[in-house]
Formats: structure tokens, C-alpha cells, sequence
């Protein structure tokens, strides 16, 4: 049929829809910002329906919009369990793993520390800034900077996560992120202690941190990676930005032999990295 939708078009819409922004949905999908736009809109026209309310403030999703994500979150749920059949049986399974850009290059870089090729799993890694739908099976593992509250998420808490200013000593102003970059916690810190002494930005930190290390400027890292940067630490540590770190998952998944090897295998080397505090001290 000539009018049947692309799934790909309906996984991009779902993914802006939860998002509620363009910069947000590429973050999560891969897809250019100018992609998700054309996309969005020749589905708008190919449905016949007004699914965004475009402004200033993002895409903010209509009553039609809300009725296709209910059924296009079917069709996720549908291909996820087609993809998890199809693997069965073929050896080590795949296990999804999500994390912010530094923890998710951390683990990368350090993959054979806590995993080896005879496991029963093998790291799949999702790089998002943005929380991915641990319930819509995204990811079976998310990384993240709080508890989980939902209560079909499981967490085990790692330790905590420091953040410093680092640049080369005679660097001189702030890099801060692009305008359509994410804004986590360290940027949004940046903007407001040191807005007027931004010299350029960049909305990847990867690129924050070339810049840094040219010295252009100066950049907010978690300690963790800026220590292992050939940046110099130039303050304290941030009180403000000092966030805890947990492993979370889905109450029922977390039960499946690979998400719990690779569950048990990370939070043994996360938290050998990370500065445990006890459960008093949480926020």
C-alpha cells in the first residue's frame, strides 16, 4: 500500500515526541536536528493530522500526537521483542547500556577492566545525554545522576561524581555549550557563574574539551574525566555539581542472566572508581 507510514518516520516522531525538542530527539536518535525537522513535517502532511505545536519552546506535542505515540510506542515494543527473539540463541547477548557522553566513553575505553570476550553478554552502547525509555526496553542498563523513582526501575547506587574546572593554566574565559546542545547540570552552572566569560562554544563537550586542550578555554568536567585529560584541574571540586551515580534498570529485566552479569560486572568497576558515600549523605 502506497500509504502505509515508514516505521523509521514513526520511531523518529516518538523519539521528538518524548523529548518534547528537536536537539533532544537527535541526541537520542543520531538524526540531524534539519532531518527530524523535514521529517516531522512530511509526516504532519502524509497523516493529514497537526501532531507539534511548533514554538519557541520546543515541540510540544498535540491531542492527535499523543493518540499516534501511544500506538507508535506499540510498534517500539513490538520491534524490540522481535530483535530480542531474532538474537536468542546466537550467542553472547547483547546488552544495551546508556550513559552520558563521559561515562559512556569512560566505559568504552576501559571495556576489557570488566568484561571479556567469553562473557555471556556483550556491551552495546547508547550514547544519550537525555534519559532513555528503560521501560519501552531502549536500554535494558541506564547510568544515571539520581535514584530512580518509577516504580518499575530498579537502582544500585555506584558512589558519587565530582566536577571541576580544567584548562590549560595560562587558558583564560569559559567554553560553554552550543545552543542547540543539551543542557545537563555543568552547563546550565556554566551559563550562570560564568556566562559573561564565555569566549565560544561547542554543543558537543568532546569538542569543548579539543578546545580546551588548544587553549581557547576553559571547560567543567566531571572529575573522573578531566583527571585523565591532559587538562590541569584548576579548581575545587563543585560542591553544587557533586551528584550521586546509580545503575538503574527494569524491576522485571534486571532478572535476565546477561542484564544481571553485566549489571554486577559494572557496578564492581564503577564503583571501585567512584567515591562511595553512605546512603545519610544523599541529597
Amino acid at each position: 500500500m502506497h500509504d502505509d507510514l515508514p516505521w523509521a518516520d514513526l520511531a523518529l516522531f516518538a523519539a521528538v515526541a518524548r523529548c518534547g525538542t528537536l536537539a533532544g530527539a537527535a541526541s537520542e536518535t543520531g538524526a540531524s536536528t534539519a532531518t527530524l525537522s523535514r521529517r516531522m513535517t512530511a509526516l504532519e502532511t502524509r497523516i493529514g493530522r497537526r501532531l507539534f505545536h511548533h514554538g519557541a519552546q520546543g515541540y510540544a506535542i498535540t491531542q492527535d500526537g499523543a493518540a499516534l505515540l501511544v500506538r507508535a510506542e506499540r510498534m517500539e515494543d513490538a520491534a524490540a521483542d522481535i530483535a530480542r527473539w531474532r538474537t536468542e540463541g546466537q550467542g553472547p547477548t547483547r546488552v544495551r547500556i546508556s550513559a552520558g557522553t563521559w561515562t559512556a566513553q569512560a566505559l568504552a575505553r576501559d571495556v576489557r577492566a570488566y568484561w571479556s570476550p567469553d562473557a555471556k553478554w556483550v556491551p552495546d552502547f547508547v550514547h544519550a545525554d537525555a534519559d532513555l525509555d528503560i521501560a519501552r526496553r531502549q536500554i535494558d542498563i541506564g547510568i544515571r545522576n539520581r535514584r530512580p523513582e518509577q516504580p518499575w526501575l530498579a537502582g544500585r547506587r555506584t558512589g558519587q561524581t565530582e566536577f571541576a574546572v580544567y584548562g590549560v593554566p595560562s587558558a583564560e574565559g569559559f567554553i560553554g555549550p552550543g545552543n542547540d546542545a543539551p543542557r545537563p547540570p555543568s552547563a546550565r552552572w556554566l551559563l550562570r557563574e560564568h556566562g559573561d566569560q564565555i569566549v565560544t562554544t561547542a554543543n558537543d563537550p568532546r569538542l569543548a574539551l579539543a578546545l580546551a586542550e588548544a587553549g581557547v578555554g576553559r571547560v567543567v568536567l566531571p572529575c573522573f574525566a578531566g583527571d585523565r585529560s591532559a587538562l590541569t584541574r584548576l579548581s575545587g571540586p563543585i560542591a553544587e555539581l557533586t551528584c550521586e551515580e546509580w545503575l538503574v534498570s527494569h524491576h522485571d529485566g534486571r532478572h535476565a542472566t546477561p542484564v544481571r552479569a553485566a549489571l554486577d560486572a559494572l557496578f564492581d568497576h564503577l564503583s571501585q572508581n567512584r567515591a562511595l558515600v553512605p546512603d545519610r549523605v544523599r541529597d
